[in-house]
């Protein structure tokens, strides 16, 4: 496989916000791959807490607009984007004022300060990032989702949008991580997948869980990704297991400098 696209999902990157392994990983990433003759797009949400005007954000008119139907309910989806200097990588932002405007400049972002609503939030999130790529008419060969938030962006392009042309032959990548401190989602997240078309079969990482946090939401990500990536040193060791367990390439922590071949060479040892 030549990797001439590859689109990048992320639930953070710096400097949008504070540098962490996991938001300084999905800048440098992608940023090492564009370097080597690749073409990326990233994606993440556009928290409250990004100040879009020192980030030179600006609204992509032609890919707004679109509504995203959750729990019965209309949300408008925006799509902003800025670009990353000097490498000159464009970040895509998807924005809605129900789940990603609650918090200014500067504050904690929505995922903590409103946790209520992450189930919706991270379900609008997936379905926004898929919608864009859509329109944009963008054909990527490998799809690589970055923490909790981005979850569920398997299970949507393998379930829901499985015979669309633009992902219907794309491989899926999930990072692992240390385990992270989320609140327990919403209960009736079950319910509202199951609104969005879903079968119990379809999300039994999610409906067989004891309760819904950033463990359940891997293991689902786990079950529809081609290939497994341990992103840290200390990468929780349970989801490494579960994804052996399920017969997933697995790739172990390839250290933290000049990592973007072992990243190219494992996405192209995916079985087609």
């Amino acid at each position: 496989m030549t990797l001439d696209k590859a689109l990048f999902i992320s639930q953070e990157i710096t400097p949008y916000l504070h540098a962490s392994p996991l938001a300084t990983l999905c800048r440098d990433l992608p940023q090492s791959i564009q370097e080597k003759g690749t073409e990326i797009r990233t994606f993440m949400p556009k928290y409250g807490a990004i100040n879009e005007r020192r980030n030179q954000l600006h609204e992509v008119i032609r890919l707004s607009g679109l509504n995203i139907v959750i729990d019965d309910n209309d949300h408008p989806l925006i799509i902003k984007v800025a670009t990353l200097q000097p490498s000159r990588m464009q970040v895509y932002f998807i924005d809605n004022d129900d789940y990603f405007s609650r918090s200014g400049a500067g504050a904690g972002l929505e995922t903590e300060t409103h946790p209520a609503d992450n189930d919706e939030r991270i379900m609008f999130f997936a379905r926004g990032v898929i919608e864009t790529v859509k329109k944009l008419r963008w054909v990527p060969k490998v799809v690589h989702c970055t923490g909790w938030a981005t979850a569920l962006a398997p299970l949507y392009i393998r379930r829901k949008y499985a015979d669309d042309p633009t992902l219907k032959n794309v491989k899926i990548v999930f990072s692992v991580y240390p385990g992270e401190p989320v609140e327990v989602l919403n209960s009736r997240m079950v319910d509202k997948l199951k609104q969005d078309g879903f079968a119990d079969e379809d999300i039994a990482a999610l409906s067989e869980a004891a309760s819904i946090d950033a463990a359940a939401l891997s293991r689902q990500a786990i079950d529809y990704a081609d290939g497994v990536v341990a992103a840290t040193a200390d990468a929780d060791p349970a989801l490494i297991e579960y994804a052996r367990a399920k017969g997933k390439p697995v790739m172990d922590f390839p250290g933290d400098e000049n990592y973007a071949d072992a990243y190219i060479n494992f996405y192209n040892t995916l079985p087609e």
